[in-house]
């Protein structure tokens, strides 16, 4: 019995020794403003992370450049079923609110330009369609689903963060009407 116990002691101080080398490790070698931390996240709350992507008529768009406006962005690929689904009223919203910056942000990376553009010709889209070639900007948003869409107001601050989709254009206008109205 002293013999299980003796045992059931060296695994749990093991275990116990293991986490606090875990812990020391990652607390050293990986700081608070690197990828892998929790707070690069682009979470609700949080300023929106900066980026520049080029748009299918090859014009930049650097979105602290759009600074006191509110920003929707929408990442998405062609062969995306729940993409396809919300694209109307998406599209829908860019009409109805024109104070809203709409950014479609292809994930080119995982996507064929002919699609991207066969795409938005099948859909009458007139917003911006960004092009992430490499998945820079998607791995930067740290999307795992797609669509994934970004609600962002006027200071450049991520109000709501929808995964999956489709996204309701009920939703839609609830979240950009009250960006709207804020101060």
């Amino acid at each position: 019995m002293e013999s299980v116990r003796f045992h059931f002691n060296k695994i749990a101080i093991s275990i116990l020794l293991l986490a606090g080398l875990w812990i020391a490790y990652t607390s050293i070698f990986i700081p608070v403003s690197s990828p892998e931390s929790n707070a690069s996240i682009p979470r609700e709350g949080f300023n929106a992370p900066d980026f520049s992507l080029t748009t299918l008529d090859a014009v930049e768009i650097q979105l602290s450049s759009l600074r006191g406006k509110v920003v929707f962005i929408n990442f998405w690929t062609s062969w995306c079923p729940a993409c396809k689904q919300e694209m109307p009223a998406i599209q829908e919203l860019h009409e109805e609110s024109p104070d809203i910056i709409v950014l479609a942000i292809n994930a080119t990376d995982q996507d064929k330009l002919e699609d991207v553009d066969q795409f938005v010709n099948e859909h009458p889209i007139t917003f911006d369609v960004l092009l992430d070639k490499d998945g820079i900007v998607s791995r930067l948003y740290q999307v795992k689903a797609l669509p994934t869409s970004f609600f962002i107001d006027k200071e450049g601050v991520i109000r709501k963060v929808v995964y999956g989709g489709p996204i309701a254009k009920s939703l839609l206008l609830a979240e950009i009407s009250a960006l709207i109205e804020e101060p």
